[in-house]
């Protein structure tokens, strides 16, 4: 069997006034060829992938072809679409003949031209290899599923949990290509749109209604015939003409039992669509409140409106501001994006002391900078670091910041590992011995889990935020839940 590899990867927040360009897939390890087979080995959809095809016992010829991964971010610029689709159709051409394709794709990445990434993907790639070859894609469960997507591949394999395990999306998705190309199974899909968006607050599947959902799709998993049930949660800040949430179904050649199953676990995300709404927010002042009240810590205060993760710039000095006025009496750890304040205080060097407006500076809308005095405690020229599962990420240049109790990292670009451990140890930070720590994410709080006592979601302003009246929707279809009066709804 010749199975062609590939990812294009990235998830658009449409309110982030960053673009994404070729340095962002650059700066999180972009392959071709076999460097895709020598890096991605345990990372990722792919590294799942690989995995599963290690452990058969038939030869399975693999073709690499491009692996181009991007944190989240605003549109992709229609000169870096163009660039990466033009690397994997020639790949794939000089690939051929091939048995299947084996994708990975975010499911929520637009570009400056096309509300629909991988729906454009899909179909140029069709347009290649043509309609019978097999084609499976392991995606993203925030993913926005839409027309073209579930119309040209033959598989969408989503994420079981968030936190994500990718490298376990990305075995599923193996074993039914492989089931696929052994004629043991025929994927038959039924899809159903849900007309709804939810703030990211009850996004994780370890408890409340999302738990709900996706426990029912492990069980409906079981029964006979059904291959995979993939419940979709759209993330909430895509602003696209084919928005909201979606359920696939996968069956084994049984069209009426997929169209069912989709229909009631659709209905059962919308009879809990108030559940999915309840908030446990608390606003900034408070939150850093809480935190300083706290009998010990760690306490982790998510920036929900700065998620990175999500899109956000990294820069909001919304939480920054209450720990100044309010003189954190504990030891406090927060990063920062901001390229100009780091320069300064690479200049100035360790020990030095600088002046400078902080952050505010990309997201000015939401966010504007605070003007801080602090010593340079450290400095680090540029580091790339290797996460379990998650690949290579450069963190490039960094310093750290010392503002009374507080410990500042600055980056001057949105790395990965923003929200892990490394990027304060990197620079001799301990832990340990931190009271709380702001992390740029809304519900990847995994990497501080052994420390993390308090997690408070704090309810800041941004491109992620959960209040989504907040932003101005152009797109969106109408009616939606709950922006749109919509009270009867049915899956048909």
């Amino acid at each position: 069997m010749r199975i062609a590899v590939a990812e294009i990867s990235q998830e658009t927040d449409s309110f982030s006034p960053m673009l994404a360009d070729l340095s962002d897939f650059q700066s999180h390890g972009l392959y071709f060829g076999d460097e895709l087979l020598e890096r991605m080995q345990g990372v990722g959809p792919i590294g799942g992938f690989l995995e599963v095809v290690e452990e058969e016992d038939e030869a399975i010829d693999l073709l690499p072809i491009v692996r181009a991964w991007a944190a989240a971010s605003g549109r992709v610029t229609d000169k870096t679409v163009e660039f990466l689709l033009n690397r994997l159709l020639a790949g794939l051409a000089k690939a051929m003949p091939l048995d299947a394709i084996f994708l990975s794709l975010h499911g929520a990445a637009s570009s400056q031209s096309d509300d629909d990434l991988e729906g454009h993907v899909l179909q140029a790639i069709r347009q290649l290899v043509g309609t019978k070859m097999p084609i499976v894609s392991a995606v993203d469960h925030h993913a926005n599923i839409t027309g073209k997507m579930v119309e040209l591949a033959d598989a969408l394999i989503g994420h079981e949990t968030q936190p994500h395990d990718p490298f376990a999306t990305g075995r599923k998705a193996a074993r039914v290509l492989l089931q696929m190309l052994r004629g043991v199974a025929k994927p038959t899909i039924g899809w159903r749109k849900i007309p709804l968006i939810t703030p990211q607050d009850q996004f994780l599947t370890s408890r409340g209604p999302m738990k709900e959902w996706f426990d029912r799709a492990r069980e409906l998993e079981n029964r006979v015939g059904v291959i995979d049930i993939s419940p979709y949660p759209m993330q909430p800040w895509l602003d696209v003409a084919e928005g909201g949430w979606s359920i696939i179904v996968h069956t084994d050649g049984d069209q009426d039992l997929a169209n069912s199953l989709a229909s009631e676990m659709a209905e059962m995300a919308w009879q809990r669509r108030e559940q999915f709404w309840h908030s446990e927010r608390v606003e900034p002042a408070e939150a850093v409140r809480q935190a300083i009240r706290a009998d010990h810590g760690l306490v982790v205060l998510s920036d929900t409106g700065d998620s990175v993760y999500g899109g956000a710039p990294g820069d909001s000095t919304c939480i920054l501001r209450e720990l100044l006025e309010q003189n954190i009496p504990s030891l406090a750890f927060l990063p920062i994006l901001d390229p100009a304040a780091l320069e300064q205080a690479m200049k100035a060097g360790v020990g030095g002391q600088i002046t400078v407006p902080l952050g505010g500076k990309i997201d000015s809308v939401f966010s504007q900078p605070v003007s801080i005095t602090g010593r340079v405690a450290a400095v680090s020229k540029g580091v790339t670091v290797e996460l379990e599962k998650r690949g290579t990420h450069d963190l490039s240049r960094t310093a750290l910041l010392e503002v009374g109790n507080l410990r500042i990292v600055l980056l001057d670009h949105r790395s990965f590992a923003i929200n892990h451990p490394v990027v304060y140890t990197h620079l001799g930070l301990d832990i340990t011995e931190a009271k709380l720590v702001v992390l740029k994410t809304a519900s990847n709080f995994q990497f501080f889990q052994r420390w993390c006592k308090q997690l408070i979601r704090v309810d800041s302003p941004g491109t992620t935020q959960s209040n989504l009246a907040a932003f101005e929707w152009s797109r969106l279809p109408r009616p939606i839940y709950p922006l749109d009066k919509l009270d009867d709804w049915r899956a048909m």
